[in-house]
């Protein structure tokens, strides 16, 4: 199978697709915010996935109660989170073959029908009084495979819907959407359990996800990016490997977000902790530093959807700082220091998350980008089972502290080190200014094209 055409081009450009048929406004760059709700589709996408993500934040709450309230185990819970991605770090590539062989907006009708019948069928099971912890890890596990598939089919289907100029603005939007549910979803989980308990968050979420089933109905095909699915041949698996493995703009910020995935973002057992170990405070401390987080990452979002900047200088930038702000938050002094601090880290923990992955789309021809996001996304979150409990014990041995700043060393290693690597390959120079630290060409005729 070949490549395609964009095999040979620059990299960092997608191939422009024909334009959809009465619909001239989705290939056209903006600088709004907001350019890709423009877009019937993406707006009838977004829509839905408010809906969904809310669902989805209140049944992560559900469930880590519910396992706790049968377990009286915290180690239970951490098992039933390895279970959800499991099947992504062992599975994840052939998710990404199924996405590039299968047309994207049927896969997602079915994948989003089997989360919710998983989230009804737990709902049933728990408001019974028949729910065992057995069948909560089957439940996340069954997820998880659902999400081996869903994962990289509804990443790339963004580009199908906006078109190639509003990706990253579609990207960044996407993050903001699931922030704000972020904001919301556990609240309303905690006011369900507490007044009527786990199982009608269950369920709610099981409902939910009729709104992107119902939205991916609606669309209109004819508006779509359509990409052809790729056939059935032996050796794609091994293909997306080599594409990517050819490609320095998408092997080095793949390996960055992989290192900041595993080591950076594990919030849950930095904040636990810092609650118990360091200010001695409660769960309403707990939930404030979450939303803290969340707020940030919010921010963080919007500012990436309103910039469109997909450049590999401002993915090292960002990393850097979160990395130095991780290790500046690790060390605060007081309790108000610490929480605002936390504003920040969420900003650019985010930026760097969304301009990873709308660098990596950009730079990948349309019959790969899903195995190449379904690399990206198993290495991103397929490091949980792997980091987490080499962070928690860290933070266990030697405090909270400590514990936050080893995840802040490792991850501003891994920035300063693929910084360096894109330096050499595209001939750029460290710049110190006043906006902070840039790569900017020595030789703008050599440089990489999406560091550009």
């Amino acid at each position: 199978m070949s490549t395609g055409t964009g095999g040979n081009s620059a990299p960092g450009h997608l191939p422009t697709p024909q334009t959809p048929s009465g619909n001239r406004g989705p290939g056209t760059r903006s600088n709004s915010m907001f350019s890709s709700l423009k877009i019937r589709n993406y707006r009838l996408f977004a829509a839905g996935q408010v809906v969904s993500n809310t669902g989805t934040w209140m049944q992560r709450i559900a469930q880590d109660w519910l396992v706790l309230s049968l377990t009286g185990s915290a180690s239970a819970v951490g098992v039933t989170i390895a279970l959800q991605f499991l099947p992504m770090l062992l599975f994840g590539l052939y998710g990404g073959v199924l996405a590039d062989r299968l047309p994207k907006r049927p896969l997602l009708i079915a994948t989003q029908t089997a989360m919710g019948l998983t989230g009804v069928a737990l709902a049933a099971l728990t408001l019974a009084g028949n729910v065992q912890v057995w069948h909560v890890y089957l439940a996340a596990f069954v997820l998880g495979l659902v999400t081996v598939v869903d994962n990289p089919a509804r990443q790339t289907f963004v580009s199908e819907m906006v078109g190639p100029a509003q990706v990253a603005n579609a990207v960044s939007l996407n993050s903001a959407n699931f922030q704000s549910a972020r904001l919301v979803g556990p609240a309303i989980a905690g006011v369900l359990i507490t007044a009527v308990g786990s199982g009608w968050a269950f369920l709610l979420n099981g409902l939910s996800f009729a709104a992107p089933i119902a939205a991916l109905l609606m669309m209109r095909t004819r508006e779509l990016y359509r990409v052809e699915p790729q056939p059935r041949a032996k050796g794609q698996l091994r293909e997306g490997l080599r594409y990517v493995a050819g490609r320095p703009e998408l092997v080095w910020p793949i390996v960055l977000v992989g290192f900041i995935g595993t080591f950076g973002f594990n919030f849950p057992i930095w904040l636990s902790a810092f609650v118990d170990d360091v200010f001695h405070g409660d769960a309403g401390t707990y939930g404030l530093f979450n939303t803290l987080i969340a707020a940030g990452s919010l921010a963080g979002a919007l500012l990436a959807a309103r910039r469109g900047n997909t450049r590999l200088r401002l993915l090292v930038t960002a990393a850097v700082l979160f990395s130095v702000l991780l290790l500046v938050t690790a060390f605060a002094p007081g309790f108000w220091l610490f929480a605002a601090l936390l504003v920040p880290v969420g900003m650019f923990g985010l930026t760097v998350n969304v301009v990873a992955n709308s660098s990596v789309q950009m730079a990948t021809d349309p019959e790969m980008r899903g195995r190449v996001m379904a690399l990206y996304m198993m290495v991103f979150t397929g490091g949980t089972p792997v980091g987490a409990p080499l962070v928690g014990w860290i933070t266990d041995t030697y405090g909270a502290r400590l514990g936050m700043a080893a995840g802040g060393l490792v991850s501003l290693a891994a920035a300063v080190a693929v910084g360096l690597i894109l330096r050499r390959v595209g001939n750029l120079r460290l710049r110190v200014g006043r906006h902070g630290l840039t790569f900017v060409p020595a030789t703008p005729q050599r440089e990489l094209a999406p560091a550009a």
